[in-house]
């Protein structure tokens, strides 16, 4: 089964193209370790939250950005094999160079449990960071298939929904504390892909109008969903 690990950072927004040089040049020694797929999204349209946001996951200050990304790799055993890998690589485990604050990024492995679509290069993504109850789990499988399928109907070329399984716990930030999840919860990491930002505009108008949406008692709480729309940057 695939597996994923997905990131969260905060990077001056200056630094916007030095970010990318940095994660460009990363994707060749992570394909070397096994990885199959590296993206980078920048924030293009995320909201403030009331309780719970993607700025306040990473403590990002006025001047800086959010970033969502992940990389796909073909299991868990080949991701623990990569991680230890960099742990072991000084040039890669040293932080200093690079150009965002690493303290404050979050990182966690997950288990894909929904990805319908079709894989390619990507146009838009709208991410989200999710607390679920862990007894909900089999409830928000059957409501993200039902969801994954409306989003392709409207639009969307890729849906995954991945639940967490490695994911630590911070000294500074991590996800948990993201979505102020409860000692019964677990983090799912989501995205959808869509071939446009105009797509995905025109795609949610259709999704929230259409009458399958109504009734829809979510299994977990939204209030504390994390979500906002991301422009890619890279895609290897």
């Amino acid at each position: 089964m695939a597996y994923i690990e997905g990131f969260v950072a905060a990077v001056p927004r200056t630094n916007k193209e030095a970010y990318r040089k940095h994660a460009e040049k990363a994707v060749p020694y992570f394909k070397k370790l096994g990885a199959t797929r590296m993206v980078e999204t920048w924030a293009d349209d995320v909201p403030d939250g009331k309780i719970t946001d993607f700025k306040g996951a990473v403590k990002a200050t006025p001047d800086e950005d959010v970033i969502f990304a992940w990389i796909e790799y073909p299991d868990r055993a080949t991701r623990d094999k990569a991680n230890e890998a960099l742990t072991n690589d000084p040039a890669m485990s040293d932080m200093s160079d690079m150009p965002f604050d690493g303290k404050r990024m979050i990182f966690a492995g997950f288990e894909p449990i929904i990805d319908e679509g079709k894989k390619g290069k990507v146009g838009y993504v709208d991410g989200s960071v999710i607390p679920v109850p862990a007894g909900n789990k089999q409830a928000y499988l059957e409501s993200s298939k039902k969801m994954a399928s409306l989003l392709k109907e409207c639009g969307a070329t890729r849906v995954v929904d991945a639940w967490g399984d490695d994911v630590p716990d911070g000294k500074v930030t991590d996800y948990k504390g993201a979505v102020k999840a409860g000692a019964d919860e677990k983090i799912v990491y989501s995205w959808i892909e869509w071939p446009s930002k105009e797509v995905r505009d025109k795609g949610w108008e259709k999704v929230m109008s259409d009458p399958r949406m109504q009734p829809n008692q979510m299994p977990f709480d939204g209030k504390r969903m994390i979500y906002g729309g991301f422009a890619p940057i890279l895609d290897q």
